[in-house]
């Protein structure tokens, strides 16, 4: 008989699990759904106005302007404060490229920041330096799920004179002190796709702000520019969510924060657990509560741990293996490989682990023994 001693443990863990997900809200999710088709409207109508006003509730604001994706809230915003061709958008190198897109097809030049060597994330004391006389608006990157330390955020901008636009798609319930993200600056602009941490069934995204007129604008660029049928005071998008969007994120709002409760449980056993081995963790943020979108680390032999993750049945990803300076795409901005190490050091060293609401303890389990096995095979 043929020795088992050696086999590799074949635990699967997903590095997401919506199939989970929409097992435990099958039926609320399929009414909403059949409720939408019995009606036969499909676009932009009762369940996302519905879904709206939620969400405004929830993230403290008085507006929510529901689009058809992340990267058209992004857009959308920054056209509605009035971004031209010439102008300079700051944000940060180390993010992924829907927020730079977004600036690139205004016209705007996408001006970037090195990323904080402790927590990752935008590095707030180079921003006042990167602020132009040309600046139109930096963008402020919830990265991760982890917020940035909105004080100081909003001292510097405040004190540039210039508005600033949360991107919070990977940040949907994250709290800076008492208030959640959505609600610090002149808009904010979140992704409901899929894997996120409140996804659609499909794309989806939101625009937040306190400032009513900037929605109504908002509202009509979305919609054609728009003042009625067949009345267009501007030129405008074709950005409107559709309604089983709609009713698919009204039903899934009210699982949010219990989400989210379960990824920072998850979160605090990889960091106590991580704590022994050759990895790095990124500093938390004072007075921040992150709703872990994602748990990344650093280690610097990040491949070789991938694959033997993989074999042992776990997936990984790394969020982001190139930082957007050096894309091929932004080529024409004249960024050189240097220009931002501490975003490049951790583009070359980051892999993201499982973490989501639905991970069991025998998962979670599985990946810090394989973790271990690998270390104590490579050191």
């Amino acid at each position: 008989m043929a020795s088992t001693l050696n086999a590799v443990p074949q635990i699967a863990v997903p590095f997401l699990d919506l199939k989970q997900q929409y097992q435990a809200l099958k039926q609320p999710l399929g009414e909403a759904i059949q409720a939408v088709l019995d009606s036969a409207t499909y676009i932009q109508s009762s369940n996302v106005e519905q879904f709206e006003h939620s969400f405004a509730q929830y993230c403290g604001v008085n507006e929510a302007i529901a689009v058809d994706s992340g990267t058209a809230a992004l857009h959308l915003a920054l056209v509605a404060l009035n971004v031209k061709p010439g102008d300079e958008i700051v944000l940060p190198t180390n993010t992924f490229i829907a927020t730079a897109a977004a600036v690139h097809v205004t016209g705007a030049r996408p001006v970037f920041i090195d990323a904080d060597p402790d927590n990752w994330q935008m590095d707030l004391e180079k921003l006042s330096a990167a602020i132009s006389s040309r600046c139109r608006a930096v963008i402020a990157v919830h990265l991760y799920g982890q917020p940035l330390f909105m004080t100081e955020l909003e001292r510097i901008c405040a004190q540039k004179r210039v508005p600033f636009i949360e991107d919070a798609a990977q940040a949907h319930g994250a709290r800076f002190d008492t208030r959640k993200v959505g609600s610090f600056g002149r808009a904010a602009c979140f992704s409901f796709y899929p894997g996120k941490n409140l996804g659609a069934f499909g794309d989806g995204g939101m625009i937040t702000t306190n400032d009513p007129e900037l929605a109504v604008r908002l509202r009509r660029l979305r919609d054609h520019g728009r003042m009625n049928k067949y009345e267009h005071q501007e030129v405008g998008f074709n950005f409107r969510m559709d309604e089983i969007q709609g009713a698919v994120l009204s039903c899934k709002l009210g699982h949010l924060d219990e989400w989210n409760r379960r990824r920072r449980f998850w979160a605090a056993q990889y960091r106590q657990r991580l704590a022994g081995f050759p990895v790095q963790l990124a500093k938390p943020i004072d007075l921040t509560e992150p709703v872990y979108h994602l748990f990344t680390t650093c280690c610097n032999s990040r491949d070789a741990l991938a694959k033997f993750l993989a074999e042992r049945g776990i997936q990984t990803g790394v969020h982001y293996p190139i930082p957007l300076h050096l894309q091929p795409a932004f080529g024409y901005l004249g960024y050189s490989a240097g220009d931002f190490p501490n975003a490049e050091s951790i583009s070359r060293t980051t892999i993201s682990l499982p973490v989501f609401p639905e991970m069991t303890e025998e998962q979670f389990e599985h990946v810090i023994e394989a973790i271990s096995d690998y270390f104590n095979r490579n050191t």
